[in-house]
C-alpha cells in the first residue's frame, strides 16, 4: 500500500501516542464520552454537627459523610473526580486490592488531581463488604489538609456470589472534627467513662514520668466527635424499622 507524506506522519504520530501510554494506564482513563458510574468532588463546605456548631472544612459532594458509593464486586467501575481547591489531592479505595495507578497512594504511584483539574479513573472493585473512600493527601503541619478535613465517605460493595439476606442498611461514618494542637494528650480523661479511666490515668502519668519536653513531641486533639456528621443529640435516632 502506498502511503503520501502527510498519511504517514498522521500514521507514525499516532503510533507513537499508543507506545507512550504506560501499561495499565489505559484501563484507567475510559473513553470521556461515556457515562461515569460515580463523580465526586472535591470542595469546601460547611458541615452542621449541631445548630451551635457549624464548621468549615473540605467535603467530598458538599457533604459529610461523602455520598454513599455502591459497586459491583469484579464489574468495572468508573469515577470522575474533580479537584475544585488550590492544592493537588488524591482519593484512596481504602481496602480494594486495585491497581496503584488508581488506588489513591502517591507513594505507589497514583497520580494527583491537580487543583482545579479531574481525573477519570476505572478499577473492577473487590473485595466485597464495606469499606470507605478519603482523602490520602500528607497534611504533615497543616490541620486543614489530608484526613484532618471532612473528606471520607461510605463504600459498599454488592458481592458477586452469596449476597446477604437483610432487610435493612445502616452505614455509620465515625469522625472527629476542629482539630489542634496539643502536649497534652488528645482528649481530657473525663471524656472516658467507665472503670478503665483510673489506668489509663496512671499509665498516661507513668508516660509523661519518663518523657522530657525535648522529646515529648506535639499530639492532635479534637474539639467536636460526630456520627454521620452530628454530634450527640443532634442526629437522627436509628430505630428497629416497623413490620
Amino acid at each position: 500500500m502506498m502511503l503520501d507524506r502527510r498519511s504517514f506522519l498522521t500514521l507514525a504520530g499516532s503510533t507513537t501516542l499508543a507506545a507512550m501510554i504506560p501499561h495499565g494506564a489505559q484501563g484507567s482513563s475510559p473513553v470521556m464520552g461515556e457515562k461515569a458510574d460515580h463523580t465526586l468532588r472535591i470542595a469546601t463546605g460547611r458541615v452542621e454537627l449541631a445548630p451551635d456548631r457549624i464548621i468549615s472544612t473540605t467535603l467530598y459532594n458538599d457533604q459529610f459523610p461523602g455520598p454513599l458509593l455502591r459497586f459491583e464486586e469484579g464489574r468495572c467501575s468508573v469515577v470522575d473526580i474533580f479537584n475544585d481547591t488550590d492544592t493537588p489531592e488524591l482519593v484512596l479505595w481504602h481496602g480494594q486490592m486495585i491497581p496503584s495507578v488508581v488506588d489513591g497512594a502517591a507513594e505507589e504511584g497514583t497520580p494527583f488531581i491537580p487543583p482545579h483539574g479531574m481525573r477519570r479513573i476505572s478499577f473492577l472493585p473487590r473485595p466485597s463488604g464495606f469499606r470507605f473512600y478519603h482523602t490520602h493527601v500528607m497534611a504533615g503541619g497543616d490541620l486543614n489538609r489530608g484526613t484532618y478535613t471532612g473528606q471520607v465517605g461510605p463504600l459498599y460493595i454488592e458481592p458477586k456470589d452469596n449476597p446477604g439476606a437483610y432487610d435493612r442498611e445502616i452505614f455509620l461514618v465515625l469522625k472527629e472534627f476542629e482539630p489542634f494542637f496539643s502536649r497534652g494528650g488528645d482528649m481530657a480523661g473525663d471524656a472516658l467513662a467507665g472503670e478503665p479511666v483510673d489506668d489509663l490515668q496512671q499509665m498516661g502519668k507513668a508516660a509523661d514520668a519518663t518523657a522530657t519536653q525535648k522529646t515529648k513531641g506535639l499530639e492532635v486533639g479534637y474539639r467536636s466527635f460526630a456520627i454521620n456528621g452530628k454530634m450527640l443529640g443532634h442526629g437522627e435516632p436509628v430505630s428497629k424499622a416497623c413490620r
